[in-house]
């Protein structure tokens, strides 16, 4: 693949992810430091980056060069079949923007207990149904800290990514989210108010974020899935 079509190839990704809702022209300009109207005409084909910028653009979208490869040149990559007791343990980029988990994205798999998700009752956006429903990604240091005593040190969370809605799922207890916090996941309760996502710590040692949501744009559009499973000490 030369420069031209890698290129080209990461423009079509890009835009593939603000079409699915994951990423804007003002969060990509947030992350590179480039301006929205230098980023808009690299995705209208008006104009070409250098390697650097395209360097930048995929340290901040988590991207490798080996993944715009087409398919095939890389036949490893093929998507992992969905098995309901199989979960892969994925990056958090990859839990974030991957419609469908490639092998070679995977870390490992867990094997769950059979029906372990089977009952699980979605609720999102209808573009998320084709998306590859679960997931799992390791907890950071700081969420295991936030979330003392629910998420332990190098916790596994595995994600309902077909689950993005504020919507409590059980009367007693509050939903725990993946939810997109720069271009990481963080662990975090989560409610919708004036306009901004809340996102609340287990310990009240750690303080309450609040994350701004575009005027375009969804406090969904920042859920990866709600945490059906805790593995600690996994």
């Amino acid at each position: 693949m030369n420069f031209s079509q890698m290129h080209e190839r990461l423009r079509l990704e890009l835009l593939r992810r603000i079409e699915r809702g994951t990423l804007s022209v003002s969060l990509l300009a947030r992350q590179t430091g480039f301006g929205q109207s230098h980023l808009s005409n690299f995705l209208h084909r008006r104009r070409q980056l250098s390697l650097e910028c395209l360097d930048r653009i995929l340290a901040a979208q988590h991207l490798s060069a080996a993944e715009l490869l087409p398919a095939s040149a890389r036949l490893e990559t093929i998507p992992l079949e969905e098995d309901s007791n199989s979960v892969p343990v994925v990056s958090h980029s990859a839990a974030l923007f991957d419609l469908r988990i490639r092998r070679t994205a995977a870390q490992q798999l867990l094997h769950l207990p059979n029906g372990a998700l089977r009952d699980l009752r979605p609720r999102s956006a209808s573009p998320r149904r084709a998306w590859q429903r679960f997931v799992a990604i390791r907890a950071s240091a700081e969420d295991a800290q936030a979330m003392d005593p629910l998420v332990l040190p190098d916790a596994v969370a595995v994600l309902d990514r077909h689950y993005t809605s504020l919507s409590t799922y059980r009367s007693d207890r509050p939903n725990l989210y993946a939810v997109r916090k720069g271009s990481h996941l963080t662990l975090r309760y989560a409610e919708f108010l004036s306009n901004r996502l809340v996102l609340r710590p287990h310990s009240l040692l750690f303080s309450v974020d609040l994350l701004e949501i575009e005027p375009d744009g969804s406090p969904n559009d920042l859920i990866a899935g709600r945490v059906v499973l805790l593995l600690n000490g996994t």
